[in-house]
């Protein structure tokens, strides 16, 4: 009955009673061939033997070392193969020759981890422990005082107007003049022409009446909506609304412009960015109570931005603040507690119903 063999790296079957069999082969000049010596008992004679080589007939043919991992090199310590293959590790052929073993060795013994019973209680008393529960808060009233945000501004921003010149102090200057000179170029969009003299002012003005609009590689006018993907056929489109030629156009004071504006949240905050170039941090603030938020953003241009938010949560006014850049403002508010804001604002509230609508009346 053939049983398996234990050694590393062998993995033969072999028959116990064959395993003892010893099989040699030897040369020598002063000794006959047929001569035999008992190699496990050690009876020969040094002496009268030049050379001696000996092997096991059918002989397990392993590794005596342990397997060696390192650097990605894969090998025995018995030998100095080594490969970074896992199956050439496997394949590895044996580097000694000797008995077979059915014996199966030992399971490596584990190191003994010391524990005390004062550790093992304080240990289980942590995983045993429950999270007290984190207590809802009260929405306070939208009608709390308002408090401006504290205000950061880049130094590179402070550059940026400087020499834009859109500072408060050097503001645009308003100057209500009839005279027109010769070659002033009318101001309506679309319109290209130039004051020569009074007879002018009697020209049709062809113009736009409506806002240039860029989206998604397409250009075109907000009033005709013609729209092309050429920037030159753009600027030549023919006007769509006749009037009156513009030589000096007043100054109508800030313009309201919906800037693009988007908002993230983390563990404890939230943040909101407008994309504002520009901004004038004098007359740019940002207020809020707990619930409620004001932006006003006065940018190039004379352009400006407000929004009021009903927030969808609580914050923390103290620790909230906006930061102000040459391209953005960021608003960062604090949360009163860290809780998973489901949108930035709530929802407006619904229009009343008319089954409600026809109760009113009737009571009424």
């Amino acid at each position: 009955m053939s049983v398996l063999c234990y050694n590393k790296s062998c993995g033969q079957r072999f028959d116990p009673d064959k395993n003892s069999e010893v099989y040699y082969v030897y040369t020598s000049c002063c000794v006959a061939a047929n001569k035999n010596f008992n190699i496990l008992s050690g009876t020969y004679d040094n002496k009268t033997l030049d050379f001696l080589i000996f092997f096991l007939k059918d002989a397990c043919t392993y590794h005596p070392g342990v397997p060696v991992f390192h650097d990605a090199l894969k090998g025995w310590s018995c030998c100095e193969r080594r490969t970074t293959d896992f199956s050439d590790f496997l394949s590895i052929v044996g580097c000694t020759e000797g008995w077979h073993s059915n014996v199966k060795p030992p399971d490596p013994v584990k190191p003994e981890v010391k524990t005390s019973p004062e550790l093992t209680a304080k240990f289980n008393e942590k995983t045993t422990q429950k999270r007290k529960p984190i207590e809802a808060i009260i929405r306070p009233s939208p009608d709390a005082p308002m408090v401006k945000l504290e205000q950061r501004v880049s130094p590179a921003l402070k550059k940026v107007l400087e020499k834009l010149d859109l500072t408060v102090h050097n503001g645009p200057e308003n100057k209500d003049t009839k005279e027109i000179k010769i070659g002033t170029t009318c101001k309506n969009a679309g319109c290209n022409k130039t004051f020569l003299d009074t007879s002018s002012n009697e020209e049709i003005c062809v113009h736009h009446s409506g806002v240039p609009i860029f989206h998604e590689g397409m250009k075109f006018w907000s009033c005709c909506k013609k729209k092309t993907s050429d920037f030159n056929s753009f600027l030549a489109q023919p006007g769509c609304t006749q009037s009156k030629h513009v030589w000096n156009k007043a100054h109508k004071g800030n313009t309201f412009i919906p800037c693009r504006h988007d908002w993230h949240q983390t563990g404890g905050l939230i943040t909101i960015t407008i994309y504002a170039k520009n901004s004038i941090p004098e007359q740019s603030y940002v207020e809020a109570n707990s619930t409620v938020l004001n932006i006003h953003i006065l940018f190039e241009k004379d352009q400006k931005f407000e929004q009021r938010l009903n927030l969808w949560s609580v914050i923390d006014v103290s620790k909230s603040q906006m930061s102000m850049t040459s391209a953005k403002i960021e608003i960062t508010m604090k949360k009163a507690e860290p809780v998973l804001w489901a949108r930035l604002d709530l929802p407006p509230p619904e229009p009343p119903k008319e089954a409600e609508l026809q109760e009113s009346s009737d009571e009424n």
